[in-house]
């Protein structure tokens, strides 16, 4: 049987910042489970629909996958405030009052961050010039990322 102990956050964990390594090495994580499941997902599309690289096809499977992907942070979010990346480096998602986000805050984040993307990734940069190491979506929507830690028993 697999005991896995419940993850808390510490006082002093939300005082305190994750590093800039941490969220670095998160992100990255996330774009790899990204990168996996739009693979995934897309060999599943191929496998039903045929040849997506031109026409209508392309643009539906370029809306399947963004939508996918979508809905994977924001269930994450919703379910732990956790990604899988965000499980392994001990971090959290939560709101200003250390609680986890609402489906509308979650889905907006999601879209700013898009965003972001879109825009060369300013939103995630400006992690580097915030007193409070975070993303410019976080800073706008009142959520942040928190060190949580394994709870001793």
């Amino acid at each position: 049987m697999h005991n896995q102990l419940p993850l808390q956050e510490s006082t002093e964990g939300a005082l305190t910042p994750p590093s800039l390594l941490k969220l670095g090495a998160s992100l990255v994580y996330d774009c790899l489970v990204v990168i996996a499941l739009c693979f995934a997902l897309a060999l599943l599309f191929i496998g039903l629909l045929g040849d997506a690289t031109q026409g209508g096809k392309r643009y539906f499977l370029q809306s399947f996958l963004c939508l996918s992907v979508g809905l994977y942070f924001v269930w994450c979010w919703l379910k732990s405030g956790q990604t899988l990346a965000m499980q392994t480096w001990h971090l959290k998602l939560v709101d200003q009052h250390g609680q986890l986000l609402t489906p509308s805050i979650a889905v907006l984040r999601y879209g700013l961050a898009c965003l972001s993307l879109m825009l060369f990734g300013l939103g995630f940069l400006w992690v580097l010039v915030d007193r409070d190491r975070m993303y410019l979506h976080d800073r706008l929507l009142g959520s942040r990322i928190i060190n949580c830690y394994l709870r001793s028993t």
